[in-house]
């Protein structure tokens, strides 16, 4: 009997033993709103249950992801599976693996496949592409600005100001690269941009406790420019007739995708979730946020505000090294105090 007790205590022990070594762990590292987190965390779950042999651990760092994401490589303990954008991706180009052959490109906008090449090697399959546009208060600016020149004549209202302005080198850019000026020494695009806080465009303290996205639903500013990411909550908060529209010349285009540590112990599970997660399937759910503009060109033309599509015809790649945060970070404080 006591026999028969032991058997049937290590038959359960021994098959649960079992199942778990078939299980393989792999970490999976992301920033990302509410809404993303959201949507990601479902990602995995579908995942896992169409693959019970692969356990996602999902580490969610919603502020100063790069500086953890820095540490995590400093220490050898890079997650397996890692969410970066461009702007970063040299610092980390010599550990990523390369994921050409997980993809068919042309199912991508090439600039999205630029953004997230080095050395003609995919570093991460791209999710999504992201432009600056205007968002637009009809009440205040009824014209279509086609250049520059028609821009500083538009936003020259009385009462209220004409444009949003930052004090940040990347809503600079589209001004130099419209301007073909090299990002990193702007001359007369600086000029046009400084010259337009204080006359149509509010000064930081103008600004004051509020954000300029506060003041663009509170009907002060024309057009405010920023990204697709401010969507969703200007349709949902504006009071007024508005709508979006190009910048009137060259925009900055930045990408971010799904890459692999080639630290990974676990490359052909973590192969299999991101193909997962680069999949037309999961690219409609990232759409349906209304946060994103997919980099999957299919998906992304299934989107109502077709100048979201028009802005990345007239957008530009930047040329980004290892050094570009330093440099930006140093080009603000020299600036724009």
């Amino acid at each position: 009997m006591l026999k028969k007790l032991l058997f049937l205590t290590i038959i359960p022990f021994l098959f649960c033993s079992c199942t778990n070594n078939n299980v393989e762990n792999i970490t999976f590292s992301s920033w990302g709103s509410v809404t993303e987190t959201k949507i990601l965390k479902q990602q995995i779950s579908n995942f896992e249950l169409e693959n019970p042999n692969i356990k996602i651990n999902f580490i969610h760092t919603p502020q100063n992801y790069f500086q953890k994401l820095h540490l995590l490589f400093a220490s050898n303990q890079a997650p397996d599976v890692l969410f970066i954008n461009n702007l970063y991706l040299p610092i980390y180009s010599t550990k990523l693996e390369d994921l050409s052959e997980l993809v068919n490109k042309n199912e991508f906008y090439p600039q999205s496949i630029q953004a997230m090449s080095i050395d003609n090697k995919l570093l991460a399959i791209p999710r999504d592409v992201s432009t600056l546009v205007f968002y637009r208060n009809k009440d205040l600016i009824q014209k279509k600005p086609k250049n520059l020149e028609e821009l500083k004549d538009a936003i020259s209202i009385n009462k209220n100001y004409g444009i949003s302005y930052e004090r940040d080198m990347y809503y600079l850019f589209p001004y130099t690269l419209t301007m073909k000026e090299e990002i990193f020494s702007p001359q007369k695009s600086l000029e046009y941009y400084k010259g337009l806080e204080g006359s149509c465009a509010p000064t930081p303290a103008e600004v004051g406790s509020s954000t300029l996205a506060q003041m663009f639903l509170a009907g002060k500013v024309g057009l405010y420019l920023s990204g697709r990411w401010m969507y969703p909550k200007i349709k949902q908060e504006a009071k007024f007739n508005w709508d979006v529209i190009v910048f009137p010349g060259i925009v900055p285009l930045d990408s971010s995708g799904w890459a692999i540590s080639k630290e990974s112990k676990h490359k052909d599970s973590a192969k299999k979730f991101v193909e997962y997660l680069a999949s037309e399937k999961s690219s409609e759910y990232f759409l349906s946020t209304g946060l994103i503009v997919p980099a999957r060109i299919n998906v992304a033309q299934k989107i109502d505000e077709k100048v979201f599509l028009d802005s990345i015809s007239n957008s530009q790649v930047l040329k980004i090294d290892k050094n570009y945060r330093k440099k930006i970070d140093k080009l603000n404080k020299e600036l724009f105090n």
